[in-house]
């Protein structure tokens, strides 16, 4: 198995982070590879709720990724077991830890997703993270400029 760590510092505080991060709407930018990109979100954010998000483009089949909560404990830490379903119906599997910490007045948030079958599988999530953690980047500064 293997596992993949992204860390990215914000310059906000962890509760402006943490609710930005969970906030559905906030995800429909997220998740938009292309500005006519198709993106659903909902998000029960309870330990045991569902947060689900599917995203892709205008006229195709999304992918959805399926995440329960585990653990909450807001503004610090998010524990979920998460299930992406590709459009041709495979699917992976993963545990997800992000959490969010203090760092010289902004926050350090850090996420590692475990469980991987092959490298090559946790490579291709990497390459998704950067975008999503740009697009939060963007919300939140907007968020702290309010």
């Amino acid at each position: 198995m293997s596992d993949l760590k992204v860390e990215r510092r914000f310059d906000a505080p962890p509760e402006v982070v943490f609710d930005a991060f969970t906030d559905p709407d906030v995800q429909k930018e997220l998740y938009a590879d292309e500005p006519d990109w198709v993106v659903e979100s909902a998000c029960d954010l309870r330990v045991g709720g569902q947060w689900t998000i599917a995203f892709g483009p205008p006229g195709s089949e999304p992918a959805r990724e399926t995440s329960v909560f585990q653990e909450i404990d807001r503004p610090r830490r998010l524990v979920c077991s998460s299930t992406m379903t590709m459009p041709d119906g495979s699917s992976v599997d993963t545990g997800l830890l992000v959490t969010f910490e203090e760092e010289d007045g902004g926050t350090r948030m850090t996420i590692l997703q475990s469980g991987f079958a092959t490298d090559r599988l946790r490579d291709d999530f990497a390459g998704g993270w950067p975008s999503i953690l740009d697009g939060l980047g963007r919300v939140v500064a907007a968020r702290v400029a309010r």
